[in-house]
């Protein structure tokens, strides 16, 4: 039966198209990907669908009758829930609360035991009833959180369940636990739209795809009919091989050593080098210490030991300050709160570092060059934005990864450590990191680069070096660089070959 029906949908952001006459459907029981690349027109669709905007053009239907959305408040009471990456649950809150808050404001007294009663009785219908309904949300890890929004959603009658990036933040593990909650929505007959750039994920869990390119629909095909190359080529106009740009660097001498690092209780004892040209990646189980060895490398973490040795000479980095002045960079996992400032302009935020060479030593700003410099910059990335002046805010989750890496080349660093550079991001997008991450080395800068994608460790490292349980468990190059050694060292066997 088809549940949802979107048809001529159209939706301007002042002078940008950013909807154009789209038309989408989906069923009740199946689970429908909806894909594209950043900017594509993805979120805004399903934001009208949720009534978060309103449409200039075209109608919806659910379950045949003409729906009239104008508020998210409207949308919920059509059965529309969104779950977008950033949750919308009170973490001061209980899980009971959360879930059925929706009825609090409409009482003027709480039975908290029929409340945590039945949010108990939610919870255990979707195979989660280690979850403690009692417990406050901010206790909670991020995939138990996620799946209280989802219960959330659940106590409002829902059919018609949106998932955007719902595996970001999420372990192999948990994404598996995530997979079957989905699959028993499906079976109950809800209707899941599923938003992600992991292309197993799309081949795993959806009966059907749908691809929006440039604000359009390029048309919707049942998974079983394509593969990986030729959902990519429909995606991004390219095939899957050319992923990764050819790299002509010189491999020179070591810009980065790092002997016997210790920070806090997740890395024990890490050594490496990287030289000028190369690029080296770090791999390894979500918790292996790779964030956490970056981030004290950087200066953004307390160091307890080890030395960090740059061009022969010993560094310190007790601040992120002292990091960049060393002419370090560093592009943090978390971009929302730690790579951009959301409610600045683009401008601002590619200038935002200590060393910013378009400011004299009297303070003299030349603002000429520097609208010049991040217009330079944004073509090199094919950033999409209104202008220079737009928030971050507005930009897709791909863009404003763009912008974080825009305020390091405006550095000059010499070493750059990247971690997780493309996570979140389309496979267009990510070329066009990958192409800059090539032309940075092919510069002299020395790249470090943790990724939990073995594709893009294989497809862009030198040498990838495995840690395990805040160790270096090895360290591979050449041909063996495999999915297979990867997954035997970060796992601790000792069968690579």
């Amino acid at each position: 039966m088809e549940r949802l029906s979107m048809s001529g949908i159209s939706k301007r952001f002042g002078g940008i198209h950013a909807l154009s006459d789209v038309s989408f459907s989906a069923q009740g029981g199946e689970v429908h990907a909806l894909m594209g690349e950043n900017g594509a027109g993805k979120s805004t669709l399903m934001k009208v669908l949720s009534g978060a905007y309103d449409h200039e053009g075209g109608e919806i239907r659910i379950d045949g009758n003409r729906a009239s959305i104008h508020s998210p408040h409207e949308g919920m009471k059509l059965g529309v829930s969104i779950i977008y990456q950033e949750f919308s649950l009170a973490s001061h809150m209980t899980v009971a609360e959360n879930i059925l808050m929706h009825e609090l404001g409409e009482k003027f007294s709480i039975n908290y035991r029929e409340l945590n009663r039945r949010a108990a009785r939610l919870l255990d219908e979707m195979g989660f009833s280690d979850i403690d309904p009692r417990s406050t949300v901010s206790d909670l890890t991020v995939a138990y959180q996620q799946v209280v929004e989802i219960c959330k959603a659940l106590s409002h009658e829902c059919k018609i369940l949106v998932l955007d990036e719902p595996t970001a933040v999420l372990t192999n593990h948990e994404t598996e636990k995530l997979f079957r909650l989905v699959r028993k929505l499906r079976d109950q007959g809800v209707c899941v739209i599923y938003i992600s750039h992991r292309l197993d994920e799309i081949f795993d869990l959806c009966n059907r795809v749908t691809i929006l390119k440039d604000g359009s629909t390029v048309g919707t095909w049942d998974t079983n009919t394509l593969d990986h190359d030729s959902l990519t080529n429909l995606m991004i106009g390219r095939e899957l091989t050319d992923f990764f740009p050819e790299r002509n660097a010189k491999i020179g001498a070591v810009a980065l050593e790092v002997q016997s690092l210790r920070s806090g209780s997740m890395v024990s004892d890490v050594s490496f080098s990287v030289r000028r040209g190369e690029v080296l990646g770090i791999g390894g189980l979500v918790g292996a210490g790779r964030t956490e060895a970056l981030r004290a490398i950087f200066g953004a973490d307390k160091r307890d030991g080890g030395t960090v040795t740059l061009h022969g000479q010993e560094v310190h980095n007790r601040t992120a300050g002292e990091g960049v002045r060393n002419r370090i960079g560093l592009l943090p996992e978390d971009r929302k709160h730690q790579g951009v400032l959301l409610d600045l302009p683009i401008r601002d935020n590619a200038l935002m570092t200590p060393v910013n060479p378009f400011i004299s030593v009297t303070g003299w700003i030349n603002q000429a060059s520097e609208r010049d410099k991040v217009q330079e910059l944004w073509k090199e990335l094919r950033l999409k934005a209104a202008s220079q002046d737009a928030n971050v805010s507005t930009l897709s989750g791909g863009n404003q990864q763009k912008v974080a890496l825009m305020k390091w080349l405006v550095a000059h660093c010499d070493v750059l450590l990247l971690d997780e550079p493309t996570r979140g991001v389309d496979v267009g997008a990510k070329v066009e990191i990958y192409r800059v991450i090539n032309q940075l080395a092919e510069q002299g800068a020395a790249i470090v680069m943790v990724s939990s994608e073995m594709i893009e460790l294989i497809g862009m490292c030198d040498r990838v070096m495995v840690m395990r349980g805040g160790r270096m468990a090895g360290t591979l190059e050449g041909d063996a660089i495999r999915e297979e050694n990867i997954i035997e060292l970060a796992m601790g066997q000792d069968n690579v070959h």
